[in-house]
């Protein structure tokens, strides 16, 4: 692990699984049988459908990760589990709905009463709020408390780690703004509107005819601003959703509970359960310690959603029982690496070039368990991305173990006959990612190029570490290891946010890890300003085409996940909006 020692890990999960085992419904045999409530375990039983339906409510939802996540704060977050899991104790102006299948990509109105009403040829986007909203502590939601969330989300000293879409596009928005600085929120008159109580007005510098996309990010999520402590609010979000936060450690979790003030009369469209009475996430638990776990029976979600480790795959895939208790979730999501181009030689496209013919591709695969875990990945954009094309210009799919000789061709064409040194960055705690950094020093080590590993905590790592470009091009970060699911599923939301330079920031919380191509960037407006979706489509196909060709990034895997589903759960399913199990639904037997 990286941070905490082994045993620390270890003593958080006995003493979670101690003072939860009398919580969460029944046990489960490992293996199972038939499950309470008559659902026969079965392989992808859960995939884009539900598996034991349920209403029940009542019981404690047990959940675990191998280490904290960026933050719980919705201003401050941009991790999939935490956009899936804070739809429990947060409401968005929209947010993907609690269903199964491609239904559940689609983004529904949550606070506001309906989709956001374009004028100004969609520069201009108007939402109303639903009346009767109220906070955990019994006050009415306004359409300013809206206001003053997204505008707090512009921090990006305070607040780093959210995305920045709301940065890029709101009208007039002066650089460096801070609602901790500008307390009267003057910077963003001109972007945001109030006219009442319950009517919130965005405006845009350009049409953007997916607005409802960004009405469904976390960040607009209301915040009352006399509450509001900066980066301490992750420690007590206030509550708007059927949860709220009981306790806070930064080290080993937290707890949520019911929120007495939530009334789900104003909730009819989002699809949420609420189905447990109590959900408990534990921090620091080691990876394989939260499979065995899982097919105890003694814990029921591991948060992360990316399915279990490499070890237990292969287990769980030879026991037929066990096998029974698994679904492989297909994502719009790359395991990939960026090349780093501020640092040297990697600001050479030959010197990335070789990279990409020495790196072992199967290896890559293999490092996320085989086939089970994803297909070796050719180009960026997965195919389950809305048109998506796939190509292979570099022959992946021919040297799935890489081409050495070609490798070391581009390297003499980067004046680098003999190879050169540099480092390669991965979350220390994710052992997939251990997996990966190893196999490409293994691999591109044939070709004369040295990698020294170097893991960061998963916590910081786009906000200190990898995603800061001053650290990385001071400490010779060349490659970084790193994974992109779709914010939403076309091309914009998958790729922009990892592809154009100009969303990359100084102050770190980077989600474009080094990609600096002038190109690209002229074609990501070209896309984000054609109305015609076909053309809009094979724009970012040509995005996607001009990344590789300048070689900015090694594709992994299009992954898939080998999710554990215990005994103890009811009502669970994945959809295209979470493509892991959707935490608003879920229940317990």
């Amino acid at each position: 692990m990286s941070r905490k020692r082994i045993t620390t890990a270890v003593a958080v999960a006995a003493a979670v699984a101690l003072s939860l085992a009398a919580c969460g419904g029944p046990k489960a045999k490992p293996g199972g049988g038939t499950s309470e409530g008559g659902a026969t375990p079965e392989a992808n039983a859960a995939v884009d459908k539900v598996f034991s339906p349920s209403d029940k409510k009542g019981g404690t939802l047990r959940m675990a990760v191998t280490e904290k996540w960026d933050s719980p704060d919705p201003g401050d977050t941009y991790y999939g589990l935490s956009w899936n899991l804070v739809r429990n104790y947060v409401r968005p102006l929209m947010t993907f709905k609690a269903v199964p299948g491609a239904e559940g990509g689609k983004p529904v109105p949550d606070l506001a009463e309906a989709p956001g009403v374009p004028s100004d040829g969609a520069k201009t986007w108007t939402y109303k709020i639903r009346k009767g909203v109220k906070y955990e502590d019994g006050t009415e939601v306004t359409s300013k408390d809206v206001k003053y969330a997204v505008a707090r989300s512009l921090d990006k000293a305070t607040l780093p780690n959210g995305p920045t879409y709301f940065n890029d596009f709101l009208l007039d928005v002066p650089e460096g703004f801070s609602v901790y600085k500008d307390k009267e929120l003057a910077g963003v008159a001109k972007a945001i509107e109030t006219p009442d109580a319950n009517t919130i007005v965005f405006h845009l510098k350009k049409p953007f005819s997916s607005f409802d996309y960004f009405a469904q990010l976390p960040s607009t999520a209301p915040v009352p601003q006399a509450k509001d402590t900066g980066a301490k609010y992750k420690l007590h979000p206030v509550s708007t959703g059927p949860y709220k936060f009981d306790t806070y450690d930064d080290n080993k979790g937290f707890d949520l509970v019911r929120n007495e003030n939530y009334d789900a009369s104003t909730d009819p469209d989002s699809g949420r359960k609420a189905l447990p009475d109590k959900i408990t996430i534990a921090y620091n638990v080691e990876g394989t310690d939260i499979d065995n776990r899982l097919i105890a029976g003694d814990l029921d979600v591991d948060i992360a959603g990316t399915g279990v480790q490499p070890e237990t795959q292969a287990k769980v895939l030879a026991d037929p029982k066990l096998k029974a208790h698994t679904d492989n979730v297909p994502a719009p999501r790359l395991n990939f690496t960026v090349l780093n181009t501020e640092v040297a030689p990697l600001d050479n496209i030959h010197c990335r070039k070789a990279i990409l013919y020495a790196a072992d591709h199967e290896g890559y695969q293999r490092a996320y368990g085989g086939p089970v875990g994803g297909d070796i990945a050719t180009n960026l954009m997965p195919p389950a991305v809305n048109g998506s094309q796939k190509f292979d210009d570099y022959g992946f799919e021919a040297d799935k173990n890489g081409n050495v000789e070609k490798a070391k061709d581009e390297l003499k064409q980067c004046n680098q006959p003999n190879g050169f040194a540099v480092n390669i960055a991965f979350r220390g705690d994710r052992n997939k990612e251990k997996a990966v950094a190893e196999t490409l020093q293994q691999s591109l080590k044939k070709a004369g190029i040295t990698l020294t590993t170097k893991p960061y905590p998963t916590g910081d790592y786009t906000k200190l570490y990898a995603g800061k470009p001053d650290f990385a091009k001071a400490n010779k970060l060349g490659l970084i290891v790193y994974s992109w699911g779709a914010d939403w599923n076309d091309g914009f939301g998958f790729l922009q946010q990892i592809v154009d330079s100009r969303t990359i920031r100084t102050t770190g919380g980077n989600t474009n890890l080094g990609i600096r191509i002038p190109e690209v960037d002229q074609l990501v407006d070209k896309a984000m300003s054609e109305t015609d979706e076909t053309k809009r489509n094979g724009y970012w196909v040509d995005v996607d085409k001009k990344v590789m060709e300048q070689a900015g990034a090694l594709p992994g895997i299009w992954a898939k996940g080998l999710l554990y589903r215990p005994d103890t759960l009811a009502n669970v399913f994945t959809n295209s909006g979470q493509n892991m199990y959707d935490y608003a639904a879920i229940g317990l037997k």
